[in-house]
C-alpha cells in the first residue's frame, strides 16, 4: 500500500496536468485524475513494466477522458431531444402546483428510481456521488436517473390526457 501512495504522490501532478491539457477544465481534470488513479490501483497487476508508469497512467487518463466525453455527448443529445420535444421535467418544479403533482408521482415510484431522482434533483448530487451512495457505477446512476425521469414524464402525460 505504501508503494501505491508513493506512485500517487509522485505522478499525481503529471496526470492532472495531462488531463487538464485534454479537458481545459480544472474540475473535469480533477475528476479524470481521480478516476485514473482509481482504475490504476484497481488494475495495478496489469502493469507489465514495458513502459514508464507515468506513460501507463497517462494512457489510462486519456482513455478515461475520452469515455467521459462520449458520455457527455450522449447525454447532451438526450437533453437536446427533451428540449426539442418541449418537455423538461426540471423546469416543471418552478410551478408550485406542478411541484406537488410531481412529488406525488415521485412518491409512488419504486426504489432505486425514487431515491436516485431525489438525490440528483433535490440533493443536486453528481452522478459520481450517487453511484458511490449505492455502490454502483456512474453509468448505473445515469441510466437509473434517466429511467426515473422518463417514468415521471410518462405518468404526467397520462394524467394530462
Amino acid at each position: 500500500m505504501a508503494d501505491l501512495k508513493k506512485i500517487y504522490d509522485q505522478y499525481f501532478q503529471d496526470v492532472y496536468l495531462f488531463a487538464l491539457s485534454l479537458s481545459r477544465n480544472e474540475q473535469v481534470a480533477d475528476e479524470i485524475t481521480q478516476e485514473t488513479f482509481f482504475k490504476a490501483i484497481k488494475n495495478i497487476e496489469q502493469f507489465k513494466g514495458n513502459c514508464k508508469i507515468s506513460v501507463w497512467l497517462c494512457q489510462i487518463a486519456k482513455n478515461t477522458y475520452f469515455s467521459y466525453m462520449d458520455k457527455q455527448k450522449r447525454f447532451a443529445l438526450g437533453d437536446r431531444h427533451e428540449q426539442a420535444s418541449g418537455f423538461d421535467i426540471e423546469k416543471k418544479f418552478v410551478d408550485k402546483a406542478e411541484t406537488l403533482r410531481i412529488h406525488k408521482l415521485l412518491h409512488g415510484l419504486d426504489d432505486p428510481y425514487k431515491e436516485v431522482f431525489m438525490l440528483r434533483v433535490f440533493g443536486e448530487l453528481s452522478f459520481d456521488h450517487i453511484s458511490q451512495v449505492f455502490g454502483k457505477t456512474e453509468s448505473w446512476a445515469r441510466v437509473t436517473f434517466h429511467r426515473a425521469r422518463n417514468k415521471i414524464q410518462d405518468l404526467l402525460m397520462e394524467e394530462d390526457q
